[in-house]
């Protein structure tokens, strides 16, 4: 018996000059995303975050805090992945790197679509937290 497991991600909500960052994806799936990917043999889950963030935005992050973990075995159509989201504030000047075509610093009322992955359910949750907040 071979065994089948999700693989773990890692999601940052980055918040920059009012808004939150995102990036448009390179790669399938196309779409804007969160910074993120993959978590790394040996590599936590905030090292993950800070190094996800600092190769796709250039931006460095600070006060990362966890939100929540997204673990809907579609949330994702290439595989299982069970993502850890956190929320940072973003130090630098974004900059598309990486994975990515274009960026962005972008307001609930300005998201662009469409957007990859479950995250308009994440940003949905964000904004709700935010406005209780």
């Amino acid at each position: 018996m071979q065994l089948r497991n999700p693989i773990p991600t890692v999601d940052i909500i980055i918040e920059l000059s009012g808004g939150i960052v995102l990036i448009k994806r390179k790669n399938p799936p196309l779409g804007w995303a969160l910074p993120g990917g993959y978590v790394e043999y040996g590599e936590s889950a905030e090292n993950a975050a800070r190094r996800e963030a600092r190769e796709e935005t250039g931006l460095e992050i600070e006060d990362l805090q966890q939100f929540h973990t997204y673990s809907d075995p579609h949330r994702d159509p290439r595989h299982h992945t069970i993502s850890v989201v956190f929320i940072a504030r973003g130090i630098g000047k974004p900059k598309a790197n990486d994975d990515a075509t274009d960026i962005g610093v972008f307001t609930q009322n300005t998201l662009p679509e469409p957007l990859a992955f479950d995250h308009s359910n994440i940003l949905s949750d964000y904004f709700s937290k935010s406005i209780k907040s």
